[in-house]
């Protein structure tokens, strides 16, 4: 029998084809998160409209439904896959062997990255409420992985004594409570570049639960009883 030549009966070859489609389809929606990143900061996510974003993606309306069904699939897609990536980067951190205020700093550059560079800041990281239910349960899920692991984070650096004794509930919804403020005022025009804010913030919010440095120990003076 003659085997076909056709490289689509070959598995591998439709296994590859498959994923060179897959990463060129993840790129375009990425360019089109990034165009609708822009539409937020300007008109705000509630007022932003699909075929706002198509043009500013430069795209037809038509064009834009075949990558997202509508702007609450667009929302999902933003903070689903930042989270995913948070979620790998605090997991790195924490397999590290660096001292643990290390792992947080990570983490906290990390977050930082994913919100403001990748996406140029967008506010659609926040907008949990717009989701439709069955959507924003996945997402309210891996937000409580994520505060977990910064929770956990913290714990480890009480118990390795890098850090003084606190809530670290409390702390850590302080800590991210800061992170995912920073996408309501930063602009990718403005003064300081998201390394910059990334290092700023971490070194302000790491020096709050800092273990308070050992006070040196004055030494003893011998008294002398000299003569008057």
């Amino acid at each position: 029998m003659v085997q076909s030549l056709n490289p689509g009966s070959n598995p591998a070859s439709s296994k590859i084809a498959s994923e060179r489609i897959r990463r060129k389809s993840e790129a375009r929606r990425l360019d089109i998160l990034r165009a609708a990143a822009r539409v937020f900061r300007r008109s705000g996510v509630a007022a932003a409209g699909m075929r706002e974003i198509a043009e500013e993606a430069d795209l037809s309306p038509g064009n834009l439904y075949y990558y997202f069904a509508g702007k609450d699939e667009l929302l999902f897609f933003c903070q689903d896959r930042t989270l995913d990536r948070m979620l790998a980067a605090a997991a790195a951190a924490r397999a590290s062997t660096i001292p643990v205020v290390d792992q947080l700093r990570a983490v906290i550059g990390a977050h930082l990255h994913y919100t403001l560079d990748e996406l140029e800041g967008a506010t659609a990281h926040l907008e949990i409420d717009m989701l439709a239910d069955d959507l924003r349960r996945g997402i309210i899920d891996k937000r409580d992985q994520y505060e977990h692991a910064v929770r956990a984070l913290i714990t480890k650096g009480v118990k390795r004594g890098e850090f003084a004794p606190c809530d670290a509930a409390l702390v850590a919804r302080a800590i991210l409570g800061a992170l995912n403020w920073t996408v309501r005022w930063y602009r990718p025009d403005g003064a300081q570049s998201v390394a910059a804010i990334a290092e700023g913030l971490a070194n302000y919010l790491l020096r709050g639960i800092a273990a308070a440095p050992q006070e040196p120990t004055e030494p003893v003076r011998a008294v002398s009883g000299g003569r008057k």
